[in-house]
């Protein structure tokens, strides 16, 4: 019999533990912003974070980038492969928008000459503070594992860009999170969601993302429909 068990819940998933080596990521309705200090629920937003994660993984995985995606297990959950995950965000920037903002004298929207990629320190307690390389190091990510975790971010985002554009939206910027699977390799997990992601209408420059809710932009449930609609209908 397989045994569930949760075994960690944040602010928008939770994760239940299977045998042989599997999770199950159930997504919530719970939004949250500004670390917590905003909070709300909406109906049928856990469904379509998991319903998209799960078709960009499909999307990645058909590209040759390796996930720790295995497939739904209902409307909100995804059966994943159990990693050891990397304490880091790896945040890939396209466009000026968000807090690349307030530290470079760029207006938003500025299409930058090539992607950035940052690190922040996974840690809720530290508010996931922005670190470098030798953080990283210190943290007891090696240099060949941070050069791996750089050029599959960098893979994904070319992916992804070309994938999004094509159906009239901007990847403006995004997060992954990084683990080791039990035969060593370095595997992109977590979830690829309007949650994690900043997406923009290529003509109207409309968020299609959590800044909805963020700033009050409108209807934060009609946002995320309607990029569910444009990536799979």
């Amino acid at each position: 019999m397989v045994k569930l068990m949760q075994v960690y819940e944040g602010k928008a998933k939770k994760v239940i533990s299977l045998d042989e080596g599997k999770v199950i990521m159930e997504f919530k309705d719970d939004v949250t912003a500004f670390d917590g200090g905003k909070k709300a629920q909406f109906r049928g937003k856990g469904w379509l974070n998991a319903q998209i994660s799960a078709h960009l993984f499909r999307v990645l995985e058909e590209k040759g980038i390796k996930t720790h995606f295995i497939g739904v297990a209902g409307e909100n959950r995804l059966i994943v492969e159990r990693l050891r995950m990397y304490p880091l965000e790896v945040v890939v920037r396209n466009v000026v928008a968000g807090s690349l903002k307030r530290r470079l004298p760029l207006e938003e929207g500025t299409e930058l000459p090539e992607p950035i990629v940052e690190l922040y320190y996974k840690d809720d307690s530290l508010h996931d503070p922005m670190i470098n390389r030798y953080h990283a190091k210190i943290l007891g990510v090696s240099e060949a594992e941070l050069g791996e975790i750089e050029r599959i971010a960098l893979n994904v985002n070319e992916i992804l860009r070309e994938y999004f554009r094509g159906r009239g939206i901007i990847l403006v910027d995004f997060k992954l999170e990084f683990g080791k699977n039990e035969r060593g390799e370095i595997v992109l997990g977590d979830e690829i969601s309007p949650d994690t992601c900043r997406f923009w209408d290529a003509e109207t420059k409309k968020s299609l993302d959590k800044d909805v809710f963020r700033f009050d932009k409108g209807d934060l449930i009609n946002a995320y429909e309607e990029l569910y609609t444009r990536l799979t209908g």
